[in-house]
């Protein structure tokens, strides 16, 4: 196992400027690092995904990642990839369950080629992995928290050559952890429309995007990610309905494909970086930035997507996924009247709620579903679309290209 990996090989004039215009650069974020957090408890709240049936469970599962890309020189043209990897697994769980999985995550070092560097560090090439196991875990300590009598925890971390995150990078998951369950919303009663017509009397409007606008570039839904790091597991995987969460230690699908597999199991997490890479900005974004041109859209735009097509597509990006704050702060536009949130099927990051406070009026555009793998369709209904709120059940590409033609954007350009 070797690093960096490539993810692109031999860039070509067009990938270098994509990349140094919009992906190697700080801008709202550092656009070249990925990062992911999960963290999956056994409790009352999530008793119907988890398994809790009283006060003895208490399993618990966190999967950090954190990734950084950039340009490696090659004998041919300058190639794309992972230079950096941090990859961070914590596991809670009754005493003879972690044993067991103490056990066979020892046996997969050794059957994956894993050599001992320490008493709990191994490496594979330039990969490194360090597994401890502890009765009471240092962040459970500071927080004061209490596993049940008999809990232990494993912690497994893997890095590449010279990658230590800094003390608050490492500490997200817990702060996460520490913020509890995220409550859902508790839905109203919206206004259901075929269109934007109703948008025309709140203009200028300003918007929120979600990874809809992302699907329909190409790039996976979020439920890839949950996929490769393995965070749940469906109930029915044709329909992909229903849903448990990975708890259990042993024979950790992660860790088994990061220690039996390893090379391919890395290449395999750079998937997602490389389609934002490779997307193309949509029509749909393309007439958001004339409607913004035109007068009738206002910025900043604000983006639940790490993609940086919004950027690309030439809007001022307001990136809202974060995990230090739990509600970051939300720039409205003066003179923005209404808030379209489109293809963000649950507004985590309440802004939304927030748009309301304002008053703003609130358009939703989310077609409340998708096509099984049969052709059939599966209902997928918003959280918590409220009193007043406008909800138009199209896909991006539809409602953005209708409300275009409603404004007849087309004349006004001329």
């Amino acid at each position: 196992m070797q690093f960096p990996v490539t993810v692109i090989d031999q860039l070509d004039e067009a990938q270098l400027r994509k990349w140094h215009d919009f992906y190697g650069v700080h801008a709202d974020r550092p656009r070249f690092e990925e990062e992911g957090i999960w963290r999956r408890t056994q409790q009352e709240e999530t008793a119907s995904n988890s398994g809790w049936t009283g006060a003895g469970d208490a399993r618990r599962r966190i999967v950090h990642y954190r990734h950084q890309y950039g340009l490696v020189h090659t004998t041919a043209a300058p190639a794309l990839a992972m230079i950096e990897m941090y990859l961070y697994h914590s596991v809670a769980a009754p005493q003879e369950e972690i044993t067991v999985a103490w056990e066979e995550n020892h046996a997969m070092l050794a059957e994956g080629g894993w050599k001992p560097t320490g008493p709990s560090e191994w490496e594979l090439g330039d990969l490194r992995v360090r597994m401890t196991r502890m009765e009471k875990h240092p962040e459970d300590v500071r927080a004061g928290r209490r596993l049940p009598a008999g809990y232990e925890v494993i912690d497994t971390t893997f890095t590449s050559p010279g990658t230590y995150p800094p003390r608050a990078v490492r500490r997200r998951p817990w702060e996460v952890l520490a913020h509890g369950v995220r409550v859902k919303e508790t839905p109203g009663k919206p206004i259901y429309a075929d269109d934007l017509a109703q948008l025309t009397d709140f203009l200028p409007f300003q918007v929120e995007v979600g990874c809809g606008v992302s699907y329909e570039a190409g790039i996976p839904p979020l439920h890839r990610l949950h996929e490769m790091y393995h965070v749940n597991e469906i109930e029915d995987e044709q329909l992909r309905k229903g849903f448990t969460f990975v708890l259990a230690p042993g024979r950790d699908p992660l860790l088994a494909e990061m220690f039996l597999d390893t090379e391919n199991k890395v290449g395999e997490l750079s998937d997602m970086y490389r389609a934002c890479f490779d997307a193309e900005v949509t029509p749909a974004l393309r007439t958001l930035k004339r409607l913004e041109q035109a007068g009738y859209m206002v910025g900043p735009f604000i983006t639940n997507n790490f993609d940086a097509l919004g950027a690309r597509a030439g809007f001022e990006e307001q990136f809202m996924r974060r995990y230090d704050q739990r509600i970051p702060p939300v720039t409205f536009h003066p003179d923005a009247k209404a808030l379209v949130v489109i293809g963000l099927h649950a507004d985590r990051r309440h802004v939304a709620k927030r748009a309301r406070e304002a008053g703003l009026k609130v358009f939703i555009v989310d077609p409340e579903g998708f096509p099984r793998p049969d052709g059939s369709w599966f209902d997928y209904p918003l959280e918590a679309p409220q009193d007043g709120d406008v909800v138009v059940r199209q896909t991006a590409a539809d409602a953005v290209s209708d409300l275009a033609r409603l404004l007849d954007l087309d004349a006004d350009n001329g």
